[in-house]
């Protein structure tokens, strides 16, 4: 009971915990999953259901990474980053609170289709009632956050670019410069005012993974229904879950890890980086109201059952591959930052 009220105590006043600490804790719990996947695995799996078992959960767990990679996952995770640095705030755990919030509805449904329950395959069934209206949610919510975001740092990288431009003509510029100020912000702020802190993510995240549309997730829940059926055991068939959960949240949050340090990196040393500050910045507003356009493109034709051509092919778009194009990006940027200020450096 001790070491529990010492826990709770701790988690009321993580914030002013070390940075290495909150890192401990973020990347501990994510462990903590990978170890609940391998024993619900273990106790799971007897006889000639073990290497069954085992290649469900394998697949499960490359799912999970692929899932992670969708644009709307990069884009929300980063956007959200984004922010929270510009607070001045360490957010080490914005990927693995919304991932976490994504994969809770993921495993929630696993639940259900182990349970029996019939409710779930309405949710699965495409054109039905149950699935057309949690699509809905889930689109809605994260296009209109994307929008949101999308505009906020917009506004940012403005200031950013302006900021930049001043000092390559000589002038000088100001931390507080960079942050998002003007007419967008401030129309963004009541909004915006409800994610204080990484760990509202989680509902955000939540509510995206409502939709059920995205083909891991339902490729994830027809496997583990079609275990069901060939008797694989009910703790080996909620590893499954588990395991998608694990390896989301691993990615997600070495992806919101590494976008924290990239904006630290730009906010607390303007002079140097203003550049790169403007360029991932840029690419952060930019990806994320393109994707905002995307998604609710496709929630106004399901919504209203249009038959435009525009909103029909807007709703038909996967973007879920094209989520490592941007991963790919920030890497660019990054290297490339990297190699001229050591090249300055080395010139000095």
């Amino acid at each position: 009971m001790t070491a529990l009220t010492g826990f709770a105590a701790m988690y009321r006043e993580r914030e002013r915990l070390s940075l290495r600490t909150r890192l401990l804790f973020t990347f501990g719990a994510v462990a903590a999953l990978h170890v609940a996947a391998v024993v619900l695995l273990q106790f799971g799996s007897v006889g000639g259901a073990q290497p069954l078992a085992l290649g469900l959960v394998v697949t499960a767990y490359v799912a999970g990474i692929k899932h992670s990679y969708d644009w709307d996952h990069i884009a929300a995770i980063d956007n959200s980053t984004r922010k929270f640095v510009a607070q001045h705030k360490d957010p080490v755990s914005v990927g693995f609170a919304f991932s976490l919030g994504h994969s809770s509805v993921v495993i929630l449904a696993g639940v259900l289709v182990v349970a029996g329950a019939t409710l779930i395959g309405q949710f699965m069934e495409d054109g039905t009632t149950g699935n057309k209206v949690l699509g809905l949610i889930g689109s809605g919510v994260s296009g209109l956050f994307l929008l949101t975001m999308g505009l906020f740092n917009g506004s940012a990288f403005v200031r950013a670019t302006q900021a930049y431009r001043k000092v390559q003509a000589g002038g000088d510029v100001r931390p507080e410069d960079l942050e998002a100020k003007g007419l967008v912000a401030r129309l963004l702020a009541k909004p915006l005012s409800k994610v204080e802190r990484p760990r509202n993510i989680y509902v955000i995240g939540f509510l995206f993974g409502l939709g059920f549309d995205t083909a891991t997730t339902i490729g994830l829940l027809v496997l583990t229904t079609t275990a069901s059926l060939a008797g694989v055991s009910p703790l080996a068939l909620m590893a499954l879950p588990l395991a998608f959960t694990a390896a989301m949240t691993l990615c997600d949050s070495a992806n919101g890890v590494a976008m924290m340090k990239m904006y630290k990196t730009a906010i607390h040393n303007p002079q140097r980086k203003l550049g790169f500050n403007a360029v991932i910045t840029g690419i952060s507003a930019a990806s994320a109201l393109f994707i905002s356009v995307i998604t609710l493109g496709g929630f106004i034709n399901a919504a209203f059952g249009l038959e435009d051509p525009l909103t029909t092919w807007l709703g038909e778009i996967d973007l879920g591959d094209a989520g490592l194009i941007l991963v790919g990006l920030f890497v660019l940027v990054w290297a490339v930052s990297a190699w001229r200020g050591r090249k300055v450096r080395n010139g000095s």
